[in-house]
């Protein structure tokens, strides 16, 4: 099911998600920086910050694999093929 969270970045533009993810980065470095000197009072907040950067991250390249053309595309099925093989 998706959340709240995903299908509001969805009706984002491109330069408003990387905008997005720059300060959600920023804000998971700060609160990571005050956990480790002082503490935080909700270290949770923590959790919920690397989940949001990675449903940005998500999103970003949802959106670039959906723009790929049939050619990169097939050249990206070949890679994956590549690495399920090598395992």
């Amino acid at each position: 099911m998706a959340t709240k969270k995903f299908i509001e970045l969805q009706d984002y533009t491109d330069e408003q998600l990387v905008s997005e993810l720059e300060q959600t980065e920023t804000n998971l470095g700060k609160l990571r920086f005050d956990h480790t000197l002082k503490g935080l009072e909700n270290p949770l907040r923590l959790r919920e910050a690397r989940k949001d950067v990675a449903r940005l991250k998500t999103e970003i390249r949802r959106r670039e694999i959906s723009n790929m053309t049939s050619e990169q595309l097939a050249e990206r099925t070949k890679k994956i093929a590549r690495r399920r093989n090598n395992r």
